[in-house]
C-alpha cells in the first residue's frame, strides 16, 4: 500500500497503459482520478482533452474537493500515420496537441497542488521520441518534445520538490496496436516480424508499463528525476541485419 493517502490524477486511463496504471495506483492505496472522454471505472472527470481549457477545469475540480495532489500521470495520446506530405495541418495539430500541449497544460495547472505536495509527474513518452517508425512525423515529433518538456520541468521545479520522470514504452499490447496488427494484409505475418525485433521475442503488457510508471511516482524514486526510461523489450538495443 505504497501510495496509501495519496491522490493521483491519470489522463486516458480508459484502456491501454492507462487503465492498468490507473488500477494498480488504486490497488496500491491510492484515490485516484481520471481524465478522459469515457468513463474508466474511477473518479472519473469527464473531459474532452482536445479543448484547451478542459486540463484547467479538471484541476480546478480537484482543487475544489480539498484534497491535495500528489501524482500526475500523463498518458492520454494518439498517433495518425503518413509522411509529412501526407499529414495535414489538422493532423500535426491534433497529435502535438493531445501528446505535448495537454501534458504541458496539465503539469502547468497542477504545478501550485504537487510543489505543496512535493509530488511527482510521470508523462507516457515512446521510443518513437528517440528514434522513428516510417510514417510518424507528427507523432515523433511530440514524443520527442514531450521527453524534453520532461528534463525541462525537472530542471525548474526539482528546486520546488517536484520530480519529473517519462517512459518510453515499445510495442505494448494495447487496443490500439491490435487494431493495427489486425489491419494489416497478413496479420499473422506482420506480428511475427514484430516479435523479432524484440530480443526477448515478446510484446509487452500494458501492466508491465504500469509498474514502471508507479515505481516512477513512489517514494522509492525520490532522487529519480528528469530522466526518460525505455521499457520496450531490448528493441532499441538490436541493430538489423545488414
Amino acid at each position: 500500500m505504497r501510495f496509501e493517502g495519496k491522490t493521483a490524477l491519470v489522463t486516458g486511463a480508459s484502456s491501454g497503459m492507462g487503465a492498468a496504471t490507473a488500477r494498480m495506483l488504486a490497488a496500491r492505496g491510492a484515490r485516484v482520478f481520471t481524465a478522459q472522454r469515457r468513463n474508466a471505472g474511477f473518479e472519473d472527470i469527464e473531459a474532452d482533452l482536445m479543448d484547451p481549457d478542459a486540463p484547467r477545469k479538471v484541476i480546478n475540480f480537484v482543487q475544489a474537493l480539498g484534497t491535495d495532489l500528489h501524482i500526475l500521470v500523463n498518458c492520454a495520446g494518439m498517433m495518425r500515420e503518413g509522411t509529412v506530405e501526407e499529414t495535414s495541418l489538422d493532423d500535426w495539430h491534433a497529435q502535438l496537441h493531445l501528446n505535448l500541449t495537454v501534458p504541458f497544460l496539465f503539469t502547468r495547472h497542477a504545478m501550485p497542488l504537487l510543489k505543496r505536495s512535493k509530488g511527482a509527474i510521470v508523462n507516457v513518452g515512446s521510443i518513437e521520441g528517440l528514434g522513428n517508425n516510417p510514417r510518424h512525423p507528427a507523432y515523433g515529433a511530440s514524443k520527442a518534445g514531450l521527453h524534453g518538456l520532461t528534463r525541462a520541468v525537472a530542471v525548474d521545479h526539482g528546486p520546488d520538490g517536484v520530480r519529473c520522470n517519462a517512459v518510453a514504452p515499445g510495442w505494448i499490447d494495447t487496443p490500439l496496436n491490435e487494431d493495427f496488427i489486425a489491419s494489416q494484409p497478413d496479420a499473422e505475418n506482420f506480428r511475427t516480424k514484430i516479435l523479432d525485433v524484440h530480443p526477448l521475442r515478446r510484446t509487452g503488457a500494458p501492466d508491465e508499463v504500469a509498474e514502471l510508471i508507479c515505481w516512477l511516482a513512489s517514494d522509492d524514486a525520490r532522487f529519480v528525476t528528469g530522466q526518460v526510461y525505455t521499457i520496450d523489450g531490448g528493441r532499441t538495443a538490436q541493430l538489423p541485419l545488414p
